[in-house]
């Protein structure tokens, strides 16, 4: 059973089984098909290897749908859609340039039990990464079992819930740490922290990242990947 199919056991338990009673009614997975036709439906192809998905959704509901979807917890369906959206993505070959967002929003025209999302494309600072390969341009970083691109200029790193990437580690500053990419290559810089940053186990106040270096900050280990070494 996939994410999203346990989340959705687990409304229905948390409902009293309210989706076997009421089957009409809209189901988690049936706003991620929604999510999924979007995102194909205005995906761009740049070029032959390079297809790019939107990141932004905004979901419209019946009212009643909308407050179905706020008994279940709007936050957590929105972790399992976007974790969902990213999976779909990455069998897709899509890619994307920023974090993926996904808000409700009631429309009292709609028809209850159904769904309609329409998407922008937004840059950001980090995205999901959707391929195993960075690049000089969208290096590839590895934080725990999460795998981004940065596709800005500056990436900011810490605990603080601002960050482009929130770490749960209490060995980690709010704002850690930075990841520049420069035209000379990606510079990581030490914010102040209290317990410092450290690249291959030396500290650094800043230091211009190579190819499969390993970043710790608190208890936590970023990889580090351009695809530089395995292409020479």
């Amino acid at each position: 059973m996939g994410a999203l199919g346990k989340f959705e056991k687990g409304v229905e338990n948390a409902v009293a089984g309210a989706f076997r009673v009421f089957q009409s009614e809209l189901k988690p997975v049936e706003i991620l098909t929604d999510i999924k036709k979007a995102m194909t439906r205005d995906a761009a192809e740049l070029s032959r290897d390079r297809t790019v998905a939107p990141n932004v959704f905004t979901v419209a509901l019946a009212p009643a749908d909308l407050a179905r979807v706020d008994s279940w917890g709007q936050e957590a369906l929105r972790e399992e859609l976007s974790r969902s959206a990213v999976e779909y993505a990455t069998e897709q070959d899509y890619l994307f340039v920023g974090p993926i967002e996904i808000t409700f929003e009631e429309d009292p025209q709609l028809r209850e039990g159904t769904a309609r999302t329409r998407t922008t494309t937004q840059r950001g600072a980090i995205a999901p990464a959707t391929r195993s390969a960075g690049t000089e341009e969208n290096p590839l970083i590895q934080v725990g079992r999460d795998r981004y691109l940065l596709t800005g200029t500056t990436a900011i790193i810490g605990r603080g819930s601002d960050c482009d990437i929130s770490v749960d580690d209490s060995g980690i500053s709010r704002h850690h740490l930075e990841l520049q990419v420069t035209p000379n290559g990606v510079i990581a810089t030490d914010l102040n922290s209290t317990n410092g940053t450290f690249v291959e186990g030396h500290r650094i106040s800043a230091a211009t990242l190579v190819d499969g270096n390993t970043i710790t900050i608190g208890r936590t280990h970023i990889m580090f990947w351009t695809g530089t070494a395995s292409a020479s």
